[in-house]
């Protein structure tokens, strides 16, 4: 049998399932397939002749994946092989004999191509620290001295004897903070002094120190305390077993000692800074992801976040909750599991099922819930399809709105106790998806979560929920971001409601909503479409006027921060009419017009606003023209200014004077005073010889007594 361009390897298991050929290539409209018996024994040429080819080959069994793995390498490495489970999740169960379309359903999600997740490199020499109080620190770091490169750190020691032989670097000190991740941490520790060769009886160090930083590969916390990093089971290289338990301190030390080399980790989560809500200009608008990061791996990086792909651990919660899709989930990558969905649900139709509930659950703790099930007990109802993925809390509102638009009649998400602490994240996308479902006439009950360890107990909730019919399906493409695929699948839901309204109301902080603005107060300064980071509130270039497109809005407040009027509230609601696409104006008014030339500029209100706040300023009181100026465009301001006396100019400047100008003055003082004699002989009497004579005597008396002297 083919679906796609696969060929389906199908086996019952020698028997253990009822198999119906013809049934499943009617459900799966293909030629009727070839059920084996014992693919992985007996027939197990069967699957070395499939792969001989190029065709990529599928095979319905999970168990012996190894097995054929192994055949795969000797026979022909180049062929593609990928497997499916059809037993534990369809076939051993009391209803296998009506899980024909779910086992058709599972097989076309399995036939899709699922493109690769990309991936970060962590590099580990085997650099060691292990950290602990007594003897038991010293013990383990002896065991590992001959695979890693150990030191031991031992905080507030006391009455530690000294080993015979030092096979490893001891220290005292307290680890005062921790950061970084395998291959790159590092320690600021505090009371750090090395151990002194002579001590005798007990332990004894050196002169301590405060401050003190080191690196290491690997962390191994043996002091019993707190943990160094948040959520430390999720932190690569760091291991912190219960000290008290030995079987935990031995299986943590037989992992650590492998922990050498280069490792590759997924990138779990995409992130795009250029739609996220986070921060504009000083003003803290959406925290979410910031909240519900277990690691502390994201942290605020300016008006966006940054998160650290060494760190994440893939839980998942990011993407989540974040309202705009900045953070997406990428394993897999890009649109896959929305892919898988529809074409879950879509060949599950198709093969005649009717209201299916999808099971998400992880690959771990889900797994092994539904492979106890099958084995103690009655198997997974027919119609419930498991539906796997890497962390079931990695689901938010997009997810549930997009399954049931595709035709679920419910989800339900299994979480276990490794999830635990992410499930107020998780529960909010319920209370979302539950809030949109009851609003629109569906009922409650549509999303839920199951948190049980009991195997007994999941399989009793599955069989006792009560059915509900399943909306009417959609096969839209899950085009474009999270705010999209959302949209498209709630208006779909909508369209066909049992009892549509067009307003839902929502719990504060949901990321869909109105906002709504006190128009007596507002002064349209427009710091609200400035701030807003999705473009849901918009300016007109032509006027004063600030319009809302609701359907953009993921209600992070930004808006009503930074308004310095403080008149923006926001209503958190599903808005299902078309003024949710359109923007709407929210406030309008006539430009204000310029004094001095009449062109409009600003909005009359603002500049009211502004004349009146400063009307009693120092520096307008003495200055009535200056009031004037405030009602000016920007041009004639800046012509009125320069027409104006500069308040603070001084005298011009005197130019330098030189030689030159001083031996210029001189040489005119000379000449004039030349003139003004010549001028004053011009108008002396003409009978002036009695005058003139004695001048010349004495001239002459001078020139004797000149003589005389000399």
């Amino acid at each position: 049998m083919k679906i796609k361009d696969k060929r389906v390897l199908i086996c019952d298991c020698e028997g253990t399932m009822p198999l119906d050929a013809r049934a499943l290539a009617k459900a799966c409209h293909g030629d009727a397939p070839t059920v084996h018996t014992q693919l992985c024994r007996s027939q197990l040429g069967e699957f070395q002749r499939a792969i001989v080819g190029e065709q990529p080959v599928l095979v319905a069994c999970t168990q012996e994946a190894p097995l054929f793995g192994e055949v795969h390498e000797d026979s022909n490495p180049k062929a593609q092989i990928s497997f499916t489970n059809i037993r534990e999740r369809a076939g051993w169960s009391g209803e296998a004999k009506h899980a024909t379309a779910k086992i058709a359903a599972l097989l076309a999600e399995a036939a899709l191509d699922i493109p690769p997740t990309r991936t970060v490199s962590m590099e580990s020499k085997g650099v060691t620290l292990v950290y602990g109080r007594d003897e038991t620190a010293i013990e383990a770091a002896k065991q590992l001295a001959g695979r890693l490169d150990v030191t031991v750190l031992l905080t507030r020691p006391e009455d530690v004897l000294p080993p015979r032989i030092i096979e490893v670097p001891v220290f005292k000190g307290t680890i005062t903070q921790a950061r970084g991740h395998l291959g790159a941490i590092e320690l600021t520790i505090d009371d750090y002094a090395a151990m002194v060769p002579s001590s005798r009886g007990e332990l004894d160090f050196g002169a301590p120190q405060n401050g003190a930083t080191s690196k290491c590969d690997l962390l191994l916390d043996l002091t019993g305390g707190a943990p160094l990093f948040p959520a430390p089971e999720k932190r690569d290289g760091y291991f912190n077993p219960d000290p008290g338990n030995p079987t935990l301190v031995q299986k943590a030390l037989f992992d650590i000692a492998d922990m050498v080399g280069d490792f590759e980790k997924p990138i779990y989560v995409d992130y795009k800074a250029d739609i996220c809500a986070h921060s504009r200009s000083g003003q803290i608008g959406c925290t979410r992801c910031l909240d519900v990061c277990p690691t502390s791996a994201i942290e605020p990086d300016g008006d966006h976040v940054k998160i650290d792909p060494h760190i994440c651990a893939g839980c998942g919660s990011c993407a989540s909750v974040c309202p705009t899709g900045a953070a997406s989930y990428a394993l897999p990558a890009g649109d896959a599991v929305f892919q898988r969905l529809r074409t879950l649900l879509g060949a599950y139709r198709e093969a005649g099922g009717e209201a299916p509930v999808l099971l998400v659950h992880d690959t771990r703790h889900g797994e092994d819930m539904i492979d106890m099930i099958a084995r103690r007990g009655r198997g997974l109802p027919a119609r419930v399809l498991p539906f796997a993925l890497n962390e079931a809390t990695q689901v938010g509102l997009d997810f549930f709105a997009a399954a049931l638009a595709y035709g679920a009649a419910q989800v339900s998400v299994l979480v276990g106790p490794s999830n635990r602490e992410h499930l107020p994240a998780l529960a909010g996308q319920v209370e979302l998806a539950e809030g949109a479902m009851t609003g629109l006439g569906y009922g409650a009950g549509r999303v839920a979560v199951i948190d049980a360890e009991d195997p007994d107990a999941v399989e009793a909730l599955l069989y006792d929920a009560p059915a509900m019919a399943a909306p009417t399906p959609s096969t839209f493409l899950p085009m474009g971001g999270k705010r999209t695929v959302t949209m498209l699948a709630l208006r779909h839901l909508h369209d066909h409601a049992p009892a549509p309204a067009d307003i839902v109301p929502l719990a504060q902080g949901a990321p869909f909503g109105a906002v709504v603005v006190d128009t007596a107060g507002c002064t349209l300064c427009l710091a609200c479409v400035g701030a807003c980071p999705t473009g849901a509130l918009v300016d007109n270039p032509d006027r004063p006027m600030v319009r809302f497109q609701e359907e953009a809005c993921v209600q992070c407040g930004l808006c009503r921060t930074t308004c310095p009027e403080s008149v923006i509230t926001l209503e958190p609601r599903f808005n299902f009419t078309s003024e949710a696409h359109d923007a709407i104006v929210l406030n309008d008014e006539e430009p204000f017009a310029c004094v001095r030339c009449g062109k409009p500029f600003g909005g009359r209100s603002s500049i009211d606003r502004i004349v009146e706040k400063l009307a009693g300023h120092s520096m307008f009181v003495n200055d009535p023209q200056a009031l004037e100026r405030i009602k000016m465009c920007d041009n004639c301001r800046v012509i009125v200014q320069f027409e104006l006396p500069a308040p603070m100019a001084s005298r011009p400047r005197p130019a330098p004077r030189t030689t030159e100008d001083y031996l210029r003055e001189r040489e005119q003082a000379k000449a004039r005073e030349m003139y003004e004699r010549a001028q004053s002989e011009a108008e002396a009497p003409q009978d002036a010889s009695d005058e003139i004579k004695p001048k010349k005597r004495a001239r002459k008396k001078s020139d004797t007594n000149t003589g005389g002297n000399a």
